[in-house]
Order: structure tokens, then C-alpha cells, then sequence
């Protein structure tokens, strides 16, 4: 019984068939892409690029004509905790504007109301931090014996700071004058423990009720007497400022510090 087997040039030519054939698709592969290409309208063109042309830069306009025409409504005109508490008689709106008509002041001094009304017992001196509690404590044990009192400021009066910087227009004290001599000395006392500027050797106490920068205490003086007029006849009668002297305080930086008077 005869057996033909292959030999190895057959299986060589087999294994060379199987790659003919793959590569016989990939060239058939190829000429169908270049037909596909070829069937198309015509070359494929470059879409030119199209630069951006940037806009000519425009002239700021003048800051007094911006002024007038605001892009748009400040929303903080109408909190009035801008205005010091004021409260408009009117809303604001865009292109109107108050108008009013005045005579002009005779003294030509412009004051800016008192925030805080006070009644000074000594000048601003600088405490060291670790001189605070000792301090409090000798003015605590100096207040203790005084009494609450009633005193009232119905005259008014020009001041100025001790560097004549500010000018004040406060209600000058008349009632009381004498209780609050005896608290300046009990203050001083504690002042010197700590080689501190005292009080001035004859006050006159009073409460501020407006300020200005600069020296004009002449300016203020000439109008004094027209001005106490207007105090006088508030509301048909004098006006008297009373103060209720029942608590003593000491402000510290941010610390406020209360002394309760006795009686």
C-alpha cells in the first residue's frame, strides 16, 4: 500500500498561498480607496483661514460726562446706615436731583453733628494693656463713696482741643458744676499713680454737639449770641440739657468699662 506524503516545498507553498491571498485583499482594499477618492468632484481645496480683525479701540469718554450718566443705580443710597440714620423724603432715581434754595451761614463754618454725646472728666491718655485692670480697679475704689447727681448744660459755647486742631460747639454745664469737680479729682488721683496728664486746672464742662477741622472759634463766637437765641426760644421756651449723672464709664480701646454711682 503506497502512502503519498507532502514534503516541506508543498507546505511552504500551502503557507505562501495564505499570504498571497491576504495580500491580494489588501491590494484590492487599496484600489477601491483610490477609486473612491478618484470619484470625487474634483481635489480637495484648502479652506483659507479667515483672521479676526480686532475693533479699533474707542476714546474713553471724559469722567464729567460719565458722571452724569451712571450705568446703573447704587443700590446704597437708599440704606440710610450710610447716611447717618437719615431717611430720604423722596427715592432716588436716576436723572432726577435734589434742588433747594438757602441763604448761605453768616459764620461760613461747615460742623459735622457729634456722634456720641459725652461729658468729659479727663484728656485721652495712653494706657499700657498690663495698666488696664490696676487702673480700673483704683478708679473703682475712688468712685465708691460717690453719689449720683443731676446736672444741666443750657449755654452754649465754642471749645477747641488742647493742639487747636478742632473746633467745638457744645452746651456749656451751669448745674452741677461742683459734683463734677469732685469726680475730676478722683480720676486725677489715679491719673498721677501712673504719671498721666490730669484734667485742666479749670474746666468747663460741656457736651459736644457738632465739630469742624481747624481753628474757627472766632468765626463760631461771632454768631454765639444768635445762636443761644435759637436755644432759648426752642419751642416757645429755653432749652435745657439735663444729664442724668448716675453711671461713670472708661473706655479703653475696645473695652468700655461702667462705674455705678451710689444713691
Amino acid at each position: 500500500m503506497l502512502v503519498g506524503y507532502s514534503s516541506s516545498s508543498d507546505e511552504e507553498s500551502d503557507g505562501g498561498g495564505v499570504q498571497a491571498d491576504a495580500d491580494t485583499d489588501h491590494n484590492t482594499f487599496s484600489r477601491k480607496c483610490k477609486q473612491d477618492r478618484d470619484n470625487t468632484d474634483g481635489p480637495m481645496k484648502k479652506v483659507p483661514k479667515i483672521e479676526k480683525v480686532s475693533p479699533t479701540p474707542r476714546l474713553p469718554l471724559p469722567g464729567c460726562l460719565l458722571s452724569m450718566f451712571p450705568q446703573g443705580v447704587d443700590t446704597q443710597t437708599e440704606d440710610s446706615s450710610l447716611h447717618d440714620g437719615r431717611i430720604r423724603s423722596f427715592k432716588h432715581e436716576r436723572g432726577n436731583w435734589a434742588t433747594y434754595v438757602y441763604f448761605p451761614s453768616a459764620f461760613g463754618v461747615v460742623l459735622t453733628p457729634q456722634e456720641e454725646f459725652h461729658l468729659s472728666l479727663s484728656q485721652t491718655v495712653i494706657l499700657r494693656h498690663h495698666w488696664i485692670q490696676p487702673f480700673i480697679q483704683g478708679l473703682k475704689a475712688g468712685l465708691a463713696p460717690c453719689k449720683r447727681f443731676v446736672c444741666s448744660a443750657p449755654r452754649l459755647n465754642v471749645y477747641n482741643n488742647a493742639e487747636k486742631t478742632r473746633t467745638f460747639l457744645g452746651m456749656e454745664v451751669v448745674t452741677g458744676h461742683a459734683e463734677l469737680i469732685n469726680l475730676v479729682r478722683v480720676v486725677d488721683r489715679t491719673l498721677k499713680d501712673y504719671r498721666l496728664d490730669t484734667f485742666y486746672q479749670d474746666p468747663s464742662f460741656h457736651v459736644s454737639l457738632a465739630w469742624c477741622v481747624g481753628d474757627f472759634s472766632t468765626q463760631l463766637r461771632k454768631c454765639l449770641h444768635e445762636l443761644q437765641n435759637l436755644v432759648d426760644n426752642h419751642e416757645g421756651e429755653p432749652y435745657h440739657l439735663c444729664l442724668d449723672c448716675a453711671e461713670l464709664r472708661c473706655r479703653t480701646g475696645n473695652k468700655t468699662f461702667r462705674f455705678p454711682l451710689c444713691g
